[in-house]
C-alpha cells in the first residue's frame, strides 16, 4: 500500500470512528477519558492523522457498542465491504425508501458510466 492509499485509509477510518462516536452521543473528551488518552489523540485519529492499532480499534468498537469490522468496513476500498455497508444502511428503511435510494444509485451509476 503506497502513502496515498495509507492516507486515504487513515482518513476513512477516522471518519468511521467519528460517525460512530456521534451516533453514540459521545464527545471526543468522553472517548479520550474512556481510552485513557488525551483529547488531541482522539482528534488526530478522527482527522486521519493517526491510524489506530488493532487493540485501540477494538477498544473504540467496545465504547461505541459496535463491531470493529464495522469501523474497518466503512473504511474499506473493497467492493464486498462497500456493498455490505450499503446493505447496512438500507436495512432499517422501509421498502419504498429502499427502492427510492436504489433508483437514485442506479441513475448516478448510469450517469458516471456515460461520462467517459
Amino acid at each position: 500500500m503506497n502513502k496515498t492509499e495509507q492516507k486515504r485509509l487513515a482518513s476513512n477510518i477516522g471518519r468511521a470512528i467519528a460517525k460512530q462516536r456521534i451516533r453514540s452521543q459521545l464527545t471526543q473528551e468522553e472517548v479520550a477519558e474512556r481510552l485513557g488518552i488525551g483529547n488531541e489523540a482522539v482528534s488526530r485519529i478522527e482527522r486521519g492523522r493517526v491510524i489506530p492499532n488493532i487493540v485501540r480499534l477494538l477498544e473504540l468498537a467496545e465504547i461505541f457498542n459496535c463491531e470493529a469490522a464495522l469501523l474497518l468496513g466503512q473504511a474499506s476500498f473493497h467492493l464486498d465491504d462497500q456493498a455490505s455497508r450499503v446493505k447496512h444502511l438500507l436495512e432499517p428503511l422501509d421498502s419504498n425508501d429502499r427502492q427510492l435510494l436504489l433508483d437514485i444509485l442506479e441513475n448516478l451509476t448510469n450517469r458516471f458510466n456515460n461520462k467517459g
